[in-house]
């Protein structure tokens, strides 16, 4: 019996090691492109399982008092720049909820500065109602916040539920771009509203795929500032997961290890649409000649090669500037996966971020409250 305690004991130690040596890979999955890594995208997909599970395992050998604690520390800390993209001190705040500060701010506060609010919302096609309840209940609420630029994704058009129905609940926004799928595709909705005038625009295609983005320039009281809004690959795990729990209620394994695969190459293909689409923003980002924002559903993580691509070396990552608590905008997975972004350039000097918990779509909003330093030579 002692030898059977003997052999757990070594084997806890090596499943804590094999543990903290795939997380451990899992910080350096932003640097791994999908098109040369095939294992390293699906390690940063479930790096929030793995440092839940490193966790776990810090307090099991806390509790038994025994030196291989450091392991799991080791690989938690080799995690840091993943864990401040999603915890932010104070860490008790809800990151759903303004603070303090960003209450107080008014337009206009100063004349080197103008106060901006932007919110970007993944609105699942306002659930494809008839009666515009949904858009309705969202505008109400944006307005209360005093949002001043509003990103649709998924900004679904029915015939009972129209245009110009739309553009009369959201007319706090006169402004807008809501722009149409080129002949022959049929597109996933964007558009953009604004309290301010847009002035040039353009929709962002991408091969192979029903996701786009949109860039526009919006003149903030005399200043033009360039806006990205962005719904990158869908991931469609929803419906192949449905496809793999049909495999396997029918009791044939060798359909069911099908069905895994198909699901695996299905997830690594996305992951390279999305890698390709990303390298595409990112370099008109780096055109930009104006202050520049950035926002949209990424479906992807902070761990991922997607976003350090479209963050690149020009923009911040709003939440780690101004947020507070613990961040996620998915609200299915437990609500591990933050996967909805407002990235900044240094133009903007954040003063809150917050993602309100609101049960029109499967994704929460993400608001962002800034302020605008005045430049020369920017119009």
């Amino acid at each position: 019996m002692k030898a059977f305690y003997r052999l757990l004991y070594y084997l806890s130690i090596l499943l804590t090691s094999i543990l903290a040596g795939f997380t451990l890979a899992g910080a350096f999955a932003g640097d791994a492109s999908p098109d040369s890594f095939t294992l390293m995208p699906f390690i940063g997909l479930i790096l929030p399982v793995l440092l839940l599970a490193n966790v776990v395992s810090a307090i099991y050998w806390t509790v038994r008092w025994r030196c291989w604690v450091f392991i799991p520390f080791i690989a938690i800390l080799g995690n840091w720049g993943y864990l401040t993209r999603v915890l932010q001190s104070p860490l008790f705040d809800s990151a759903s909820q303004p603070n303090t500060e960003s209450l107080s701010l008014k337009k206009n506060e100063r004349g080197t500065e103008s106060a901006l609010t932007i919110a970007t919302y993944n609105v699942n096609s306002f659930n494809h109602e008839h009666t515009g309840f949904s858009c309705k209940g969202i505008a109400a609420y944006m307005k209360e916040l005093g949002v001043d630029i509003f990103c649709f994704q998924e900004f679904g058009i029915n015939h009972e539920f129209g245009i110009d129905s739309l553009r009369t609940v959201l007319s706090e926004w006169p402004y807008y771009y809501v722009p149409s799928s080129p002949a022959g595709e049929s597109l996933l909705q964007l558009a953009v509203f604004s309290r301010y005038p847009i002035k040039e625009k353009q929709l962002v295609t991408y091969p192979n795929s029903n996701n786009c983005s949109l860039w526009c320039d919006i003149d903030i009281n005399g200043q033009t500032i360039r806006l990205f809004n962005n719904h990158l690959q869908t991931t469609e795990v929803s419906r192949n997961k449905r496809k793999l729990e049909k495999e396997l209620r029918a009791d044939d394994t060798d359909r069911a290890e099908r069905a895994a695969l198909t699901l695996a190459d299905g997830l690594h293909e996305n992951f390279k649409k999305r890698a390709a689409q990303a390298e595409h923003i990112n370099q008109l980002i780096s055109a930009s000649p104006y202050p520049t924002l950035v926002c949209g559903d990424f479906n992807s993580l902070p761990s991922s090669y997607v976003y350090q691509t479209v963050k690149g070396e020009k923009l911040n990552d709003g939440f780690q500037t101004c947020g507070h608590g613990y961040m996620y905008t998915f609200r299915y997975f437990k609500h591990l996966l933050r996967i909805d972004y407002i990235l900044h350039s240094s133009e903007f000097q954040g003063v809150d971020y917050f993602s309100p918990d609101l049960e029109y779509s499967d994704h929460n909003p993400v608001v962002m409250r800034m302020r605008l330093c005045a430049h020369k030579g920017i119009q």
